[in-house]
C-alpha cells in the first residue's frame, strides 16, 4: 500500500483524506523563501503536522511558494491545518529573521489553494452509491 493509500483513524472516523496545498507569500514578487527561511519554515511545517498527527507525504517550497500533499484527520480539518501552518509559520519567521518585520507585516496571503488527491474518480463514486440497492 502507498502511502496515497494509507488508511488512518482516529477514535471516531476511519479515513483516507489526502489534500494539495499550495500557499503563496503576501508579496509573490518579492522571493522570500529562500535559504535559512526556506529551511525554517519547513521545519515548522514539520513540526504543526508532526502536533496535528498530519502525515506529510511531500512537501516542496519555492521562492514564492509552497506545495503540501498531506493526509489530515476530518474532524480536526484542512483548514484549520493550514490556518496553524501559516499563522505559525509567519509569526516565528517574522519574530526569527528582523528583515521581514519591516519588509512584510505578514508572511502569508489570506487565500491558499487546496484539492483532494487520490483515491476514486467522481464517476466511479457515483456509479458505487447509485449501485448499493442492488448489491
Amino acid at each position: 500500500m502507498g502511502a496515497l493509500d494509507e488508511i488512518r483513524s482516529n477514535n471516531n472516523v476511519v479515513y483516507r483524506c489526502t489534500y494539495h496545498v499550495v500557499c503563496c507569500p503576501k508579496y509573490r514578487r518579492r522571493k522570500v523563501i529562500e535559504g535559512a527561511v526556506d529551511d525554517r519554515l519547513q521545519q515548522i511545517i514539520r513540526e504543526v503536522c508532526a502536533e496535528r498527527y498530519a502525515h506529510i507525504i511531500e512537501l516542496e517550497t519555492m521562492p514564492d511558494h509552497v506545495h503540501l500533499l498531506v493526509s489530515c484527520d476530518p474532524p480536526y480539518g484542512i483548514h484549520r491545518l493550514a490556518k496553524q501552518i501559516k499563522g505559525r509559520s509567519s509569526r516565528y519567521i517574522r519574530q526569527e529573521f528582523p528583515a521581514f518585520r519591516s519588509r512584510i507585516p505578514t508572511l502569508w496571503t489570506n487565500s491558499y489553494f487546496v484539492a483532494t488527491a487520490g483515491g476514486a474518480t467522481l464517476e466511479i463514486v457515483k456509479q458505487y452509491i447509485a449501485n448499493q440497492r442492488s448489491a
